[in-house]
């Protein structure tokens, strides 16, 4: 469906079933090996105002690097090249109370990386961040709420294994 993203070897990108709700998620680096990190609105139902890594439900009939590349478009106006590393999988229940299971993926996309389309009413402003601002990251009312800063920072780690 996707000929043109490459996938590097050993990523696993899972079959779906529709009785799971799954998510997906994106560390975008920049070609200074950067990481691409977005602000909720406050507006938003989860997570109000926090910052955020590209990625949503995967919809029903669409496959995991589908939905990632149509997540990557919708939110960013980029395209999704390629699927560098496999970042984990977490199985979490917000306040909603539908479970979810979701995939995180470094990569690497094309487009102008200094302009990203964000989507007015789901984020506010965008951040390309390194290894000494994964702070920024976390919940400010909840230091141990650092999932979007501990999946960014195991990104940047581990674009830093792949490059050298």
């Amino acid at each position: 469906m996707y000929p043109d993203v490459r996938v590097a070897a050993g990523v696993d990108v899972p079959r779906i079933d529709t009785a799971t709700r799954w998510v997906v998620g994106a560390v975008i680096l920049d070609e200074r090996g950067r990481a691409f990190a977005q602000r909720r609105s406050p507006s938003r139902r989860l997570f109000p105002g926090c910052w955020d890594i590209v990625g949503g439900h995967v919809e029903p009939g669409e496959t995991v690097l589908g939905a990632l590349a149509r997540e990557i478009r919708e939110e960013t106006g980029w395209r999704l090249a390629e699927v560098l590393a496999d970042l984990g999988r977490l199985v979490w229940t917000p306040d909603d109370g539908i479970e979810r299971h979701e995939v995180d993926y470094l990569v690497r996309v094309s487009g102008d990386l200094a302009s990203p389309a964000l989507e007015p009413e789901k984020h506010t402003e965008f951040a390309w961040v390194t290894e000494a601002d994964l702070a920024m990251l976390t919940v400010p009312d909840d230091p141990g709420a650092s999932f979007v800063a501990d999946t960014v920072g195991r990104g940047l780690r581990r674009a830093r294994r792949l490059a050298g």
